[in-house]
């Protein structure tokens, strides 16, 4: 039976991150991909231009009717933006008694555009992430929703069990904003065990939406009844694929290729 992955997030005109990096990464790894838009953003490679949030009623709704009829074996979060759609969302989840729940707390563009309003952050931390099977913050998220000041692996360490304590069942820190120049190095958490993925380092400007990609994938092999780590394996092998096989659009942060880890895989059959 087709799998069903949604997606509340907002809308990248630019098509490289947020619903559009979703809905490509849930087609990708072959599940159905669904949108509940946040908010449409005016965005491209050079930056966000504008952001136009939804009402807190039109986000409702558009939850309501994929809830009511399709449902969804796993659901991802991304742009919020305030703390009226973080409670709302919450309250959609626990309505339709989701469990396979990725939290990707998206806060700040590439270009250092602000995505979250400042108020959101208590929200965020205390309606959504007792909810979620997984986080997955970059490092100054991280920061954020800890207070603490992350450079090292124990710091690393100490923020997931942070973060675990807020209820949150599986943390991973990623390992992008290292300040380790050959390689990235994310942690991941389960509330018992640390483990720890390690990438090389690609040089490249075209990362726009990584973050995006790497939780909907997560999502997407959740959807398909993985475990939470074999799912972080896929999304690990996923985005680090989408990165290598970079291509080139636009003059500032470009996308990443939603189709090299489709593609490597049908090479590798040939």
């Amino acid at each position: 039976m087709l799998k069903k992955a949604l997606t509340i997030a907002g809308s990248d005109s630019g098509g490289g991150a947020g619903i559009q990096a979703d809905l490509k990464t849930f087609q990708e790894l072959e599940v159905f991909g669904m949108s509940a838009l946040t908010a449409v953003t005016a965005q491209n490679t050079l930056g966000v231009h504008g952001i136009y949030p939804m009402t807190v009623e039109a986000v409702v709704s558009q939850i309501q009717a994929i809830g009511d009829d399709i449902g969804a074996d796993a659901l991802k979060t991304g742009m919020l933006f305030n703390a009226e759609i973080i409670v709302a969302v919450s309250e959609m989840i626990k309505k339709y008694q989701w469990e396979n729940i990725v939290i990707d707390p998206v806060m700040i563009a590439k270009g250092g555009a602000s995505l979250l309003q400042t108020e959101a952050t208590v929200a965020l931390k205390k309606y959504l992430l007792p909810l979620a099977k997984v986080l997955t913050p970059n490092i100054p998220e991280a920061e954020v929703l800890t207070g603490m000041t992350i450079r090292t692996r124990e710091q690393k360490q100490n923020a997931a069990k942070s973060l675990y304590e807020l209820g949150v069942s599986h943390i991973i820190i990623k390992g992008g904003h290292d300040e380790v120049p050959t390689e990235s190095t994310d942690l991941f958490y389960d509330g018992k065990e640390f483990y720890t993925f390690t990438s090389k380092r690609i040089t490249t400007k075209n990362t726009h939406g990584t973050g995006c990609t790497f939780s909907a994938a997560i999502t997407a092999e959740l959807a398909k009844g993985a475990n939470v780590y074999d799912a972080v394996v896929t999304a690990k092998d996923f985005i680090q694929a989408a990165i290598e096989d970079q291509f080139e659009i636009g003059h500032g942060h470009g996308p990443t290729n939603h189709g090299a880890y489709r593609k490597r895989k049908e090479k590798a059959y040939l």
